[in-house]
């Protein structure tokens, strides 16, 4: 069974805490650096990283020559012996010191694509996980590791994997406690409009909003063999698409296909491009409604050239807005004069779908704003079969 990002945000902390080694599995782009990252914050952990599959045999302990005359024992049989010392890797030295400096704050060493490591430098990281050393250095208690795969063929559920990995040692697989990632939108998209260390959210609006709409597309089963969407790569999109907007007008017209199709393919990056340049966005539906609870006739226009089913999204989308939300009477007033251009099963659709999410309605009816009243009222009839023609 996979379980999605925020339930791992609670699964990864149990196994930690437990005593365990979680071994997070998924497909690339998946997300599985987010959560760990994510994970650390929630714990107040420091976080250490080394991607596994840059590593070479030897990076983390590297035997050097006696530096004093005390490294040298004489024996009675066997000559002069060296008693052979080891140089450590600066990430390995940083956690020491961390750990030494902070004796009662977490600390995450996390490592990244372990299976697709060469099996030489997979057997030397063995006793760091196994026995939480590596030659006689013994990692703090605080030290705790958190692993992360690719799936390989042999996994269950992964028969079809192409990904080129090396498949973990048993005794590995018997130390770990194996957590199926999967690609969950809604989890996504919540983590999306968080807001990151600068203020801005995660995602920027244009690629929630189409997210919200196309919610498949996050990472489609069906799609290009070369470049195709994935949680990440659309991380990307975000950060290029915000560069973009502080470029020259024209210079973003010609740039901004090649751009977003360099990170999603052609076929969503092509649907994903004609959505910023002809389709509307949840928060075009939401313009200027301070003054106004009917759209204007640009937006309207648009509004109502798109398919019912695209409203329907659209409108669903646009009930979830934590940031303008239905609860307050601009906004309530203004989604209710679009609800209004749907026929009858559209609007029961919209507002079907919304009231599944636990304590929507209840939120309506407990709002102070007339508007918001209305609607919550609206909501009900609709969903008693009465449509809102009024």
């Amino acid at each position: 069974m996979a379980l999605s990002f925020n339930a791992l945000m609670d699964a990864v902390p149990v196994v930690i805490k437990a005593g365990n080694v979680p071994n997070i599995v998924g497909e690339a782009g998946i997300g599985k650096s987010a959560l760990v990252a994510a994970v650390a914050q929630k714990m107040n952990a420091q976080l250490f990283t080394t991607v596994v599959s840059l590593s070479e045999k030897g990076d983390l302990a590297i035997p050097v020559p006696p530096l004093t005359a005390d490294s040298f024992i004489q024996t009675d049989q066997y000559g002069r012996l060296a008693d052979v010392q080891y140089g450590y890797a600066h990430t390995l030295v940083a956690i020491i010191q961390y750990a030494e400096q902070h004796p009662d704050q977490p600390i995450i060493w996390f490592l990244d694509e372990f299976n697709r490591g060469t099996q030489a430098v997979q057997s030397e990281l063995m006793n760091l996980v196994l026995q939480r050393q590596i030659n006689d250095l013994v990692l703090p208690q605080q030290v705790k590791l958190v692993l992360a795969e690719n799936p390989d063929s042999q996994m269950q559920g992964f028969a079809d994997s192409l990904y080129g990995v090396t498949a973990g040692d048993d005794a590995i697989k018997d130390r770990t406690t194996r957590l199926v990632m999967s690609a969950s939108t809604p989890d996504w998209l919540a983590w999306a409009q968080q807001t990151d260390g600068t203020g801005n959210p995660n995602i920027i609006q244009p690629v929630r909003d189409y997210l919200t709409q196309q919610p498949n597309d996050l990472r489609p089963l069906q799609h290009d063999e070369d470049v195709y969407p994935t949680p990440r790569a659309w991380q990307r999109v975000s950060t290029n698409l915000s560069q973009l907007d502080d470029a020259p007008k024209e210079v973003r017209q010609a740039l901004q296909f090649d751009v977003i199709t360099g990170d999603l393919g052609e076929t969503v990056g092509a649907k994903f491009n004609q959505f910023l340049t002809q389709g509307l966005t949840v928060t075009d539906l939401f313009k200027h409604a301070d003054t106004d609870a009917t759209p204007d006739e640009q937006v309207n226009a648009a509004f109502t050239a798109l398919s019912v089913g695209e409203r329907q999204s659209l409108l669903i989308a646009a009930g979830k807005l934590t940031e303008m939300p239905l609860t307050t009477g601009i906004y309530a007033a203004r989604w209710l004069t679009l609800l209004q251009q749907l026929p009858v099963d559209g609007q029961f659709a919209v507002v079907n779908s919304l009231g599944q999410q636990n304590g929507w309605l209840i939120a309506l009816q407990q709002a102070t704003d007339e508007a918001s009243k209305t609607l919550a009222k609206t909501v009900l009839n609709i969903m008693n079969g009465q449509a809102f023609n009024a």
